[in-house]
């Protein structure tokens, strides 16, 4: 067994595998770029190696700085993590050659699976079902169109080196296939360093589902069972789950001897998923192998009880799996969220800054349930403009799927953030939509689901009597301390402004907490808290109910965030409701006459020129953050009267691009 290994990657991923190495008795070696200088995995691990600028081409994208970096420090092998050099045969090939093991495939292996063309003809010899497309090389936008007309709408354009979302574009026209095809390539150039795409018939309504492999290097391959990955936005997971909801065990294990036969048809050796699109039907076509270890991990971890990473860095040693097929079960439900600094209320636009507050729910297993949360970043720190805007992995386990759910929905509640966007509320939203819970899951859901983008839902019903409820025993905390009353009965009647909407209400407080009663007397709530002023959690029972609620000052109210709805709460005496409902509202407006960035970017190209009259949905600009590219288009019709930006330039947040008469 290795004595000292470097991980050649950053954030939540660096931070998670230097755990397991750490309890197999295995020192670690850090590398970080200037961005990183103070990230959290380079606090983590035993040594840590400068390896150069911020962007990723500078530092974690060059091989010979992390070769460079294993001889500096002694470091016996390297796990590459996901994403950054975790795919590249070459960087195996450099690290063989200076007598470092690399902890996954062997090059070989990754060539053939790695690269999406590659893979689709192993697996068309190895008789796997594939989706149907155009594998060759495409001269240019044209020829995608004649591939596209030819194969059929809709079709999806894909970089041949992609992942993670990133090189990849739905077109369900000619017009679309050509605009998709350029920034397909100029986004796969920008993270891969390679543009060649390819173009393959979408399937309407897929699932898509993957099978964890793993493989050693004595000829030993087992499946450990799917993990459901359908709920995406751009391409890109948002939320998943083990095991899938849709599948059946006869399904299931033919879709795992098929995984296996893949690997085994090009001699795979580490852990590597096969990924299929799948119908309603339980039908399912190869799609793509990722030879690497994949984000969503934890799930299938935490429903077989077995620690990846570990497997690998064993694997990587030599040794053989002691898993046989038939010991490999499913245990339990898990269910992952990913948690992203991006502002899901402007169409998820990326977000960077400094976490001011970063307080995560408890971790461990509780009656039966665990609650995970791989992170790579603490209250402090900062979300960068150079990498992925991933801040956590929010992972579940429980006897079933709706406990972990359940679970879910409460760790999310639980989880506070603040100083930058997140997608949190999103997350939570999902949590208690009807078809989610139901397991009715496609990859168009949040299209379909959310057609005109996400806006934080108002409580209503239940929902809404219960936030009422915290509301009122909130305030009446906050004021039998300040009376040195706290534990003692009293009664009071207060309204309080759920929105604008008043409810008017009976607050009993005794010593085991309050009783909260509407006043016409239809309801009431037992409600038990310990919360302080100032704490960003409120936790709680409601009817003996374990609850939690985000709390957040908000102008003269408190913003109270729970179960996927979001309100600013007011409570009042009667007399200043009365009060309050004669006063005016303040009215504010606004221009509409400029185009702002709607993330920290660099600007790509500018379309428009000045003087130029633009109709709504006209392209006007694209910007590039975080290997993503963005495209701006015109709200509304007008004239560009002012440009302030040109190629190359950084904008941050709300920055003026363009104005308009």
């Amino acid at each position: 067994m290795f004595s000292k290994i470097l991980i050649a990657n950053r954030g939540e991923i660096a931070c998670r595998i230097i755990k397991t190495a750490r309890r197999m008795g295995i020192k670690t070696v850090a590398v970080y770029s200037d961005a990183d200088r103070r990230a959290m995995h380079v606090q983590m691990a035993d040594e840590a190696v400068h390896i150069g600028p911020a962007p990723a081409a500078e530092s974690y994208l060059v091989i010979d700085k992390i070769v460079d970096a294993c001889k500096r420090t002694g470091a016996q092998a390297v796990h590459p993590g996901y994403g950054f050099l975790s795919e590249r045969a070459a960087f195996a090939e450099a690290l063989a050659a200076a007598g470092i093991a690399f902890i996954g495939p062997n090059p070989r292996a990754m060539e053939s699976m790695g690269d999406k063309i590659e893979s689709k003809k192993c697996a068309a010899e190895a008789k796997v079902s594939t989706v149907p497309g155009y594998l060759g090389v495409i001269r240019d936008a044209d020829h995608a169109v004649e591939i596209a007309d030819e194969i059929g709408y809709p079709v999806m354009i894909k970089a041949s080196a992609g992942g993670g979302g990133k090189g990849m574009r739905i077109a369900h026209s000619a017009a679309e296939v050509a605009d998709g095809f350029a920034r397909a390539k100029s986004e796969a150039a920008s993270s891969f360093g390679d543009d060649r795409v390819f173009v393959e018939k979408f399937i309407v309504d897929p699932r898509h589902i993957e099978i964890q492999v793993l493989g050693d290097k004595h000829g030993n391959i087992v499946y450990l069972n799917e993990r459901e990955c359908s709920i995406q936005r751009r391409n890109q997971k948002v939320l998943e789950e083990a095991p899938s909801p849709l599948l059946d065990p006869d399904t299931r294990r033919r879709m795992g001897e098929e995984a296996v036969a893949l690997a085994r048809a090009v001699g795979y050796d580490s852990a590597g998923t096969v990924e299929f699109v799948c119908g309603q039907d339980k039908s399912f076509y190869f799609l793509e192998m990722n030879t690497r270890l994949q984000v969503e991990h934890p799930v299938t971890e935490l429903i077989t009880g077995i620690d990846l990473v570990e497997q690998m860095i064993r694997v990587a040693a030599g040794e053989k799996l002691q898993l046989r097929q038939e010991d490999i079960g499913i245990n339990g439900w898990s269910v992952e969220s990913r948690v992203y600094a991006e502002d899901p209320t402007r169409n998820f636009m990326p977000a960077t800054g400094r976490l001011t507050l970063y307080r995560p729910p408890a971790e461990g297993v509780t009656d039966g349930v665990t609650v995970r949360n791989d992170t790579g970043v603490y209250e402090g720190g900062e979300i960068s403009i150079y990498y992925d805007p991933m801040i956590a992995k929010l992972v579940t386990h429980a006897p079933t799927r709706e406990q972990a759910i359940a679970a879910q929905a409460y760790a999310l509640d639980a989880f506070a953030i603040e100083g930058i966007r997140h997608n949190m509320p999103f997350l939570s939203a999902l949590m208690h939509h009807p078809r989610w819970r139901e397991g009715r899951l496609s990859t168009a859901f949040i299209a379909e689901e959310f057609k005109g983008g996400f806006s934080w839902p108002e409580p209503e019903g239940d929902l809404a009597w219960r936030m009422v409820g915290i509301a009122a025993t909130m305030d009446a905390l906050v004021e039998a301390r300040s009376r040195g009353a706290l534990g003692q009965p009293a009664t009071m009647q207060r309204v309080v402004l759920l929105g604008k909407k008043p409810h008017l209400v009976t607050v009993e407080t005794h010593a085991s907490g309050w009783q909260v009663r509407r006043a016409d007397g239809s309801g009431a709530l037992d409600i038990a808290s310990d919360w302080h002023p100032g704490q960003p959690v409120w936790f709680g029972t409601v009817n003996g109910e374990a609850v939690a609620a985000q709390v957040r000052p908000e102008g003269e109210g408190t913003q109270l965030a729970h179960a996927g709805a979001r309100a600013v709460m007011r409570v009042l005496s009667v007399r200043a409701a009365e009060l309050l409902a004669l006063m005016p509202e303040k009215q504010s407006g606004g221009s509409g006459t400029q185009l702002r960035s709607p993330m920290p970017a660099v600007v790509v190209s500018v379309s428009a020129e000045v003087g130029q009259t633009v109709a709504a949905g006209d392209p006007l600009c694209v910007v590039e953050a975080m290997k993503m590219e963005i495209t701006l288009s015109a709200e509304r019709a007008g004239m560009v009267s002012k440009i302030l930006v040109t190629r190359g330039d950084a904008l941050a947040l709300d920055d003026i691009i363009m104005e308009f008469s």
